[in-house]
């Protein structure tokens, strides 16, 4: 998988893809993430890929031209499957579209920055606008760094246990069961009778009936 990242701030994002899990995937080439900034397709000597919005109001807007040369250029290199603006009003990142996006070859990261993009780039080029939350962040960098992470891990071969992402919370809708380890009692607290019992299949029934219980209390809306 190739991630491309169009940022005004592309330093932000760097440091998470050094370490852990986005790093291991990097090193065994089962993903890369390129970062294009975007002041290298700027309009005139000044750098500048910003102006005032028509009609007046606050803040600045991030031109259409710069945005449109840069992803132009990309896509003349090679087929995108997607080009995802990192955006509040977009639909809200959940497990399913992280499952959709990780059987993708190759994506584009476009992140906003100040008051939002030109609307004539959403026109021209975006696919998919992709929301992290019902809040506002200062760019799109940090919330391109969260969805990399929710696609990368799931790669083939990026985990060392590949089963380990199938049973995460959302894969089924439901919440994760209480997960336990040693030592067996700990302040008086005991890890569940079913869970050393060794009978695999009261096990799985346990585990189910726990995450529909911390489902039902926590996130109903899920069910």
């Amino acid at each position: 998988m190739r991630i491309d990242i169009i940022s005004v701030l592309p330093e932000l994002m760097e440091s998470p893809f050094k370490t852990s899990i986005l790093k291991r995937a990097m090193d065994k080439g089962l993903a890369e993430v390129h970062f294009h900034h975007l002041r290298d397709w700027a309009v005139n000597k000044h750098r500048q890929i910003d102006d005032e919005p028509y009609g007046g109001g606050a803040g600045m807007v991030m031109m259409v031209e710069p945005l449109d040369k840069c992803i132009s250029e990309l896509k003349s290199q090679r087929e995108y499957d997607e080009v995802i603006y990192l955006t509040p009003d977009g639909v809200t990142l959940n497990q399913k579209i992280a499952n959709s996006l990780s059987i993708k070859d190759n994506l584009i990261f476009l992140c906003g920055h100040y008051k939002g993009i030109d609307q004539r780039v959403r026109d021209l080029h975006i696919t998919k606008e992709i929301s992290i939350g019902d809040y506002v962040l200062t760019g799109g960098e940090l919330a391109a760094c969260v969805l990399a992470d929710s696609i990368i891990r799931l790669l083939p071969g990026v985990l060392n246990d590949e089963q380990s992402a199938l049973t995460d919370s959302f894969q089924d809708d439901l919440l994760s069961p209480p997960i336990y380890t040693r030592p067996e009692v700990y302040k008086g607290l005991e890890v569940p009778k079913v869970l050393l019992s060794g009978n695999f299949g009261k096990i799985e029934e346990w585990r189910h009936d726990e995450a529909v219980r911390i489902t039902k209390e926590k996130r109903p809306d899920l069910l």
